[in-house]
């Protein structure tokens, strides 16, 4: 069992540039309906996490799956493509677009009308396998059927090329040497870190301050000496993180990572949290106050107090999460659906781990040395403050969800200008509630401006000025994941120039022979909405602009280019036969056969030889470590 988990760890964690995914198997198969009709039944096996796109598609989205067809002898397509099942409609972030798409299972079944008994039919079947974070490059998976076949798939044969003629060695090895533990998959690590933090901010909220000398006072209370206090608090803390395990732990598996992470995409969820979180801001700002019912709390309390052992520790845990679930819940909701963004099933049961941990850490320490709870700020004005500050936050978080929904249904309600001018106004207020310029009816006016509340005060008054240059087009890495797409701005002054680069690996390489520079390989897509983000945020900057032109070779090419090849090439792939018809299928079969990946965006720095220089970089908007990136290639 060990073993499992290590190597599951081991797979979650391997960075995707050293991985070839194929997320979406095929089964093509023919069956002859009568004498005058046959069926062509394509079947999809989808594994979990991963979705396959319908044939009917927007413009301006992921590639739709479609068939197409080279020889056709002896029959006649008889209709269109269908599915024998109803397809996902839902709103894809990755595209700021509702979409259409399969999860698991479909077969595409394509009717024929059979003209002669002896009929050929050649062609392939085009697809892209995406899940919620990115999409793979378009894949083609070739068929060939004749009347004598009875159902056997064949490779295809067109006119080609000699695929030996490559000059394209692998270095796939080379690059997963290179390949350092900073740049490998962070996600379970940063969830847990997330969850710790939330769990940490709810022990500074107004509805868990109240429990610690509560919880502290029972456990000395049903302790007959200091040993057994001990134990009870340590098995308190246990108990604590059962509970919210438990929790991540149910969720996990009624809905599944996939589920959740589809959930954190859809629309409808977003309106609903969106409305949620102002929900708990209005009431923190003292607009109401949100409790559960008080009977609840009282019956768990009192059976506490009358039952023994470890039920009664259970019970009084029990008695936490309820109290303080007005407080937490906002926290612990946000913090599931960051976990089911990144889409890996362990996710909401490690948030949960850490949040539980940071939460359960004070209470046993407080029960072990109860001197400390006496030497701890009594509850009152300050624990107001803290619910303020925490509505102001709520408040732009919200903002966030309410944005995926506008970008679903195309309001335009809130582009991104409209969004960062919300931002900034609610940071600007809370940099002057702490200063003390604004007050609610629960706040006390402070005789004096402290130290500790003039520091904090500068923290939002300063990110409120750092968005201003966003209104007029600037990047704001710092919220790029919480903003809405630049392409919903209407008004940027921050066009960017593009610089020349080639276009065909093979020129690129003898020009950079020529030149004696290093390469730079930039392996995108037109549908490659990451790609976009990386062109804006990134390759945009002034200083990697200048390094690029300076130091570099570039060749940028696009893996779903659809114009054909002047003659068709055909290679062997994992033990069979694949043609490549476009420059796309070329510049794709490159990424996988020579560097062993299959996502974009994906950047190597090689030298004039094709050698790898660096490890290969993959989606992230820090621009300092792109630089990085770029001079360890460019020194080596």
């Amino acid at each position: 069992m060990k073993t499992k988990i290590i190597l599951l760890f081991l797979l979650i964690t391997l960075p995707l540039s050293a991985q070839i995914l194929e997320p979406v198997k095929w089964n093509i198969t023919e069956q002859k309906v009568d004498e005058s009709t046959l069926e062509l039944h394509f079947k999809a096996t989808i594994e979990e996490g991963w979705h396959l796109y319908s044939n009917e598609l927007p413009d301006g989205g992921p590639l739709a799956t479609e068939v197409t067809y080279t020889t056709l002898e002896g029959v006649e397509p008889s209709g269109e493509l269908i599915s024998d099942k109803k397809s996902v409609e839902e709103y894809v972030e990755l595209f700021s677009m509702v979409l259409n798409f399969f999860e698991k299972e479909v077969t595409f079944v394509q009717r024929l009308k059979i003209l002669s008994p002896d009929y050929k039919i050649e062609g392939a079947i085009r697809y892209m396998g995406c899940n919620n974070l990115t999409c793979l490059t378009p894949t083609t998976e070739e068929f060939n059927f004749t009347s004598l076949q009875g159902g056997v798939v064949e490779s295809v044969s067109f006119p080609v090329s000699v695929a030996s003629s490559f000059s394209w060695t692998p270095v796939v090895d080379e690059l997963r040497e290179m390949e350092s533990e900073e740049q490998k998959d962070r996600s379970l690590l940063y969830i847990f870190i997330a969850g710790f933090i939330g769990g940490l901010l709810a022990l500074l909220t107004p509805c868990v301050w109240p429990m610690i000398p509560m919880t502290v006072s029972f456990f000395l209370k049903h302790s007959g000496n200091r040993k057994k206090a001990i134990k009870s608090a340590v098995m308190y803390g246990f108990a604590i993180v059962i509970i919210y395990l438990m929790l991540g732990l149910l969720i996990t598996t009624i809905f599944g990572a996939s589920a959740l992470n589809d959930l954190s995409t859809n629309a409808w969820f977003n309106i609903f949290f969106f409305l949620l979180l102002v929900l708990f801001a209005a009431s923190f700002f003292g607009a109401f106050e949100l409790t559960l019912p008080a009977s609840w709390t009282t019956k768990l309390d009192a059976k506490a107090d009358t039952t023994t052992g470890f039920v009664s520790i259970l019970l009084m845990a029990f008695t936490l999460a309820l109290v303080s679930f007005s407080c937490t819940g906002p926290i612990i909701g946000t913090l599931l659906v960051e976990a089911a963004s990144s889409g890996i099933t362990l996710s909401p049961i490690l948030g949960m781990l850490g949040f539980a941990i940071a939460l359960a850490i004070p209470f046993v320490l407080f029960a072990i040395f109860p001197t400390i709870i006496k030497s701890l700020p009594k509850s009152g004005g300050w624990l107001n403050n803290v619910k303020v500050v925490l509505a102001f936050i709520e408040l732009a978080l919200a903002l966030k969800f309410l944005s995926v929904a506008d970008l679903a249904y195309g309001w335009n309600i809130l582009p991104r200008e409209t969004f960062l001018t919300l931002w900034i106004v609610i940071f600007f207020l809370l940099g002057l509630y702490l200063l003390g310029a604004i007050q609610f009816k629960h706040d006390s006016k402070p005789k004096y401006l402290s130290v500790t509340r003039l520091f904090l005060a500068i923290i939002p008054l300063a990110f409120s000025i750092y968005m201003l240059p966003g209104l007029w087009g600037a990047p704001l890495k710092a919220i790029s994941a919480f903003a809405p797409p630049m392409s919903t701005q209407t008004f940027n002054l921050n066009a960017q120039a593009e610089g020349v680069v080639f276009d065909d690996y093979d020129q690129a390489k003898a020009y950079a022979k020529e030149q004696n520079k290093p390469m730079f390989v930039d392996f995108t897509g037109y549908g490659c909405v990451n790609c976009r983000k990386m062109e804006a945020a990134v390759l945009a900057d002034d200083k990697v602009k200048d390094i690029l032109e300076k130091e570099y070779v570039m060749v940028t090419l696009h893996v779903d280019d659809k114009t054909p090849l002047s003659t068709p090439i055909e290679v062997e792939e994992y033990g069979k036969k694949v043609t490549l018809k476009t420059y796309g299928d070329k510049w794709s079969y490159l990424q996988r056969y020579k560097f062993g990946a299959n996502a974009q965006p994906y950047y190597l720095l090689l030298s004039p030889k094709g050698k790898p220089l660096a490890s290969p970089y993959g989606y992230n908007e820090d621009v300092d470590k792109f630089i990085k990136f770029l001079e360890k290639g460019r020194d080596k």
